[in-house]
C-alpha cells in the first residue's frame, strides 16, 4: 500500500493499494479509480455466529460463505499419486459445504481444525448429490473462545461485527477487496452531496461522506440502514430524474394529431368483429384514441397477459391513424411472428385491408409484409406500395429499418414484445417520419409496478389484465425426470392422448444444436458436472423413433430458413403437424388454438417470465390447456422452487415479482443491453416501492422548477454518472 495523500474518486487505484493489486481489480472487476471502489458496495454483511444459508446456493455460481469447520478427511486420489483433502464445513441449519484440497498439504489440514470459523470462497459445484468448493480461497476467522485468530493481514478487515461480503472474482477475493477499501478510505475525500439540502431535510438522509463510510465499516446495523438508505436514495434519484426530464422535453415536441373520422375503416372494423371487445379493450382504446388525437406523440406502454387481446387494440390504434391519412408500422422480433401478424390481420380485416383485389371493401386499406426473406420482385413491389402510401399498414422485422424503406407518412409505430429490440432499432425507425410519430410499445411480459415506474417512467402504461371469452384454463405441472423416471413416461403418453384426441403439442428444448450459438441457443458446455442442455436437433429424432413413433412431428428453430420456418408453421396451423419440437422461437405471438398440450424439457434452465410465456401458446382454443415442466432438479433446490412457483399460479405479475427477485436488478435498466456494469448497486425494484415513488415526487418537483438541473451542478453530475446517456435512451424507450 503506497500513499498517505489525500485520495478523491479519480484517485487511480494503482496509486493507492499498487500495481499488481490494482490490475487485479480492473481486470476481474472493472475497478479503476477510488470512486469505482468506493461504490463497489458489499452484497451482504455475514455476523459471527450466524449462519449463510448453505442450500440456497446455485450450482455454477461465485460464492463466498461464513462456515463452521466440521471434519477433516484425507484419502489417496484414485487417478494420480498424493492425497485428497476433504473438509466439511456447516452453516448451523444443516447445510454442508465440501471443500477439496488436491495433493499433500499436511499443513492446511492443521489449520483447518474442526470449530474454525473462516470465510470460503469458490465456484459451486456438486459430485454425486453434494455441493462442494474445489480448491476454494479461505480466510479463518480465529476461534472464538480463546482469541487467537489467524496469522493473516486480512483478518484486521473483520474486526467488527458485522462483516461485508463483496461481489468478488476467483483471483480477488472478499477480503482482498475489503482490505483496499480500508486502505482508500483511510485518505478518501467525499465528493460534494448531490443531494438538494432541502431534499435531504425532508427526508431525514444522512451525508454522503458518512454513509459511504458506513456501508463498508459499519458501526452498528442501525447506522448500515441509513446508509444504505441513503445510498438507495441517490440511485432511485438519479434515475427518476432522468426520466421525468425526458418526459418533460418529450412533451414540447410536435407531432401530427390522428383523431378518428367517423365513418371510416376503424368503424367499419369494429361493425365486422365476431366478438365484443372487453371492458379493459375499449377502455384502452379509448386512451390510445385520445393520444393519437394530440399534438404531441404518444408514448404508450401496453401491457397484458398472453391472449390478452393486445393485437386488436393495437390494429384499432393503426386503423385510426390510416383514417386519419397516415400510416402505421407493426415492428416483430421474428420473422414467423411478422408473417403470423400478416396473416392474422389480414383474417381481421377481410375485406378492409385488400384494396386493389377484387371484392375490396370501400376506402379499403392495403397490408403489407416486408421482411429480409423477401425475392426481389415481391420486396420492389411491396416496397413501392409502403412508399406510395398505399400500404396504410405495414408489418416486418428489423428489416423496416433498412435503408430503402421510405414511409409516404409514418403516423404510428407499434413495437411488439420491446424486449426484443435494442434502443438504435427502435430510433432508426421512428427516424423514417418527418415529425416523430406516436408509439405504441406493447409487451406480454407482465411488469410490477416499481419496474413501469422505474424503467417505463416516462411511458404512460395501460394494462389489460381480463382474457377475452373463450380463452381456457392451462393447468402446469413439474415432472421431476431424476427423481421419478414414470413421470416423463406418463407425460408423453398424455402428449398423445391429446393428438388421439384431435388436437396437437409442443415440446420445447432449451438449445437448437450443432453449430454457433445465438440468442436462443445457450451454450453445450457445462463446467458445473450438468450435462448439456437439451437440443432440438437431438431431440425430435429420439421422440420419433421412441415415445412417440407415428406421430407427424415438426421442427422449428431460429437456424432454418425464413420460408422453412414459415412453411413449418403454416403446417402446424394447418393441423398437418401433431406435434412442434421447437426452440423460444414460439415464445410470442405463435397462434395455433388447437395445440393444447406443451411439455418443456430442461425447464430450469429457463427464466419465469420466459416459462409463463412459452405456456402461454396452450389453451387458446376451447380445449384446456396443459404446460409439463420436466426437470433434473432436485426437491428444495432453488431452481426447483422456482418451477413449483411457475406450476402454482398463472397470475403472470405474480410470476414477474419472482422473476424480478431472482435477476439481478441491473439487468432489469438495461446492463446487458449497455454491455456495461450495473450501476444500481444498492436498490431494489421490488422491495423498495416506496422510497422509488418517493423519489419520484421529489424529481417532479424539481424538474419543473430547474428542468435542466442548472442550479444543482453536484447533482447533474451525479445523474451523469449513475445513468449515463446510453442508459438513459434506453430508459427512455424502454
Amino acid at each position: 500500500m503506497t500513499t498517505s495523500e489525500p485520495s478523491t474518486v479519480d484517485t487511480p487505484l494503482k496509486k493507492l493499494v499498487g500495481e499488481k493489486t490494482a490490475k487485479a481489480l480492473a481486470g476481474q472487476l472493472d475497478l479503476h479509480t477510488a470512486g469505482d471502489l468506493i461504490y463497489h458496495f458489499p452484497r451482504r454483511y455475514d455476523e459471527r455466529g450466524e449462519h449463510t444459508d448453505i442450500r440456497s446456493l446455485d450450482v455454477g455460481e461465485q460464492a463466498t460463505v461464513l462456515a463452521q469447520v466440521q471434519r477433516t478427511a484425507v484419502r489417496p486420489m484414485r487417478q494420480r499419486r498424493g492425497n485428497l483433502l476433504e473438509v466439511t464445513v456447516g452453516d448451523g441449519t444443516g447445510g454442508t459445504l465440501t471443500l477439496t484440497f488436491f495433493g499433500n498439504q499436511a499443513w492446511r489440514e492443521r489449520e483447518l481444525r474442526p470449530g474454525r470459523w473462516g470465510l470460503f470462497a469458490g465456484k459451486v459445484t456438486e459430485f454425486r448429490g453434494r455441493r462442494q468448493l474445489n480448491g476454494p480461497e479461505y480466510v479463518l476467522l480465529g476461534e472464538g473462545g480463546d482469541g487467537e485468530v489467524a496469522a493473516s493481514e486480512e483478518i484486521e478487515e473483520f474486526a467488527g461485527a458485522l462483516i461485508p461480503v463483496y461481489p468478488a472474482a476467483a483471483a480477488v477475493p472478499t477480503w482482498v477487496i475489503a482490505r483496499c477499501v480500508r486502505v482508500v478510505l483511510d485518505t478518501f475525500t467525499p465528493p460534494e452531496d448531490p443531494l438538494p439540502a432541502t431534499v435531504r431535510a425532508s427526508r431525514n438522509l444522512g451525508g454522503i461522506g458518512p454513509a459511504l463510510r458506513e456501508i463498508h465499516r459499519p458501526s452498528s446495523k442501525e447506522a448500515l440502514y441509513r446508509a444504505r438508505h441513503r445510498l438507495k436514495w441517490d440511485e432511485a434519484f438519479a434515475v427518476q430524474l432522468t426520466l421525468v426530464q425526458r418526459k418533460h422535453r418529450a412533451a414540447a415536441y410536435p407531432a401530427r394529431p390522428r383523431p378518428a373520422p367517423p365513418g371510416g375503416l376503424l368503424d367499419a372494423f369494429d361493425a365486422r368483429l365476431p366478438y365484443e371487445l372487453t371492458p379493459g379493450q375499449r377502455d384502452v382504446g379509448v386512451e390510445i384514441a385520445a393520444d393519437l388525437a394530440t399534438a404531441h406523440p404518444m408514448h404508450r406502454l401496453l401491457q397484458g397477459e398472453v391472449g390478452s387481446g393486445k393485437t386488436v387494440v393495437a390494429l384499432r390504434a393503426m386503423l385510426q391513424v390510416v383514417d386519419a391519412g397516415g400510416q402505421a408500422a407493426l415492428l416483430a422480433p421474428t420473422e414467423v411472428l411478422a408473417a403470423q401478424h400478416h396473416r392474422g390481420i389480414l383474417d381481421l380485416l377481410g375485406p378492409l385491408g385488400r384494396a386493389g383485389e377484387l371484392g375490396a371493401a370501400e376506402g379499403a386499406t392495403r397490408v403489407e409484409l416486408v421482411t429480409g426473406s423477401l425475392g426481389a420482385a415481391a420486396r420492389r413491389r411491396a416496397l413501392a406500395e409502403v412508399a406510395s402510401g398505399a400500404a396504410g399498414i405495414v408489418l416486418g422485422t428489423h428489416a423496416l429499418l433498412y435503408e430503402g424503406v421510405d414511409f409516404a407518412d409514418l403516423g404510428l409505430v407499434v413495437v411488439d414484445e420491446q424486449h426484443r429490440f435494442g434502443v438504435e432499432q427502435r430510433d432508426a425507425l421512428r427516424a423514417k417520419a418527418e415529425q416523430p410519430p406516436h408509439v405504441l410499445v406493447m409487451t406480454a411480459t407482465p411488469i410490477p409496478r416499481t419496474v413501469a415506474m422505474t424503467v417505463y417512467g416516462d411511458l404512460e402504461t395501460s394494462t389489460l389484465s381480463q382474457l377475452p371469452q373463450g380463452r381456457s384454463p392451462i393447468a402446469s405441472h413439474v415432472v421431476p425426470a431424476a427423481e421419478k423416471p414414470a413421470f416423463l413416461d406418463r407425460a408423453w403418453r398424455r402428449l398423445r392422448e391429446e393428438v388421439a384426441a384431435g388436437h396437437q403439442a409442443y415440446v420445447v428444448c432449451p438449445r437448437i444444436g450443432d453449430g454457433p450459438a445465438s440468442e436462443e441457443e445457450p451454450p453445450p458446455e457445462d463446467d458445473n458436472g450438468r450435462r448439456p442442455p437439451m437440443a432440438v436437433t437431438e431431440v425430435a429424432p429420439l421422440l420419433a423413433e421412441g415415445p412417440l413413433h407415428g406421430l407427424r412431428i415438426g421442427v422449428l428453430h431460429g437456424r432454418l430458413p425464413a420460408d422453412e420456418k414459415d412453411a413449418v408453421m403454416r403446417s402446424f396451423a394447418a393441423g398437418d403437424v401433431d406435434v412442434l419440437v421447437a426452440t423460444t422461437v414460439v415464445e410470442v405471438g405463435v397462434n395455433v388454438p388447437n395445440a393444447t398440450v406443451m411439455i418443456v424439457l430442461d425447464a430450469d434452465r429457463f427464466g419465469v417470465s420466459q416459462l409463463h410465456q412459452l405456456r402461454g401458446r396452450v389453451g387458446r382454443g376451447s380445449a384446456a390447456g396443459l404446460c409439463l415442466l420436466v426437470t433434473e432438479a432436485m426437491e428444495g433446490t432453488p431452481a426447483r422452487e422456482r418451477l413449483d412457483a411457475v406450476a402454482s399460479t398463472t397470475d403472470g405479475f405474480k410470476l414477474a415479482e419472482l422473476d424480478l427477485e431472482q435477476r439481478r436488478e441491473g439487468d432489469v435498466l438495461g446492463a446487458t443491453q449497455s454491455g456495461r456494469r450495473s450501476h444500481l448497486r444498492l436498490l431494489s425494484l421490488l422491495r423498495d416501492a416506496d422510497l422509488i415513488r418517493d423519489a419520484r415526487a421529489e424529481a417532479i418537483a424539481l424538474v419543473e422548477e430547474d428542468p435542466e438541473l442548472a442550479r444543482h451542478p453536484a447533482l447533474a453530475a451525479s445523474v451523469a454518472a449513475l445513468v449515463d446517456e446510453e442508459r438513459a435512451e434506453y430508459l427512455e424507450k424502454g
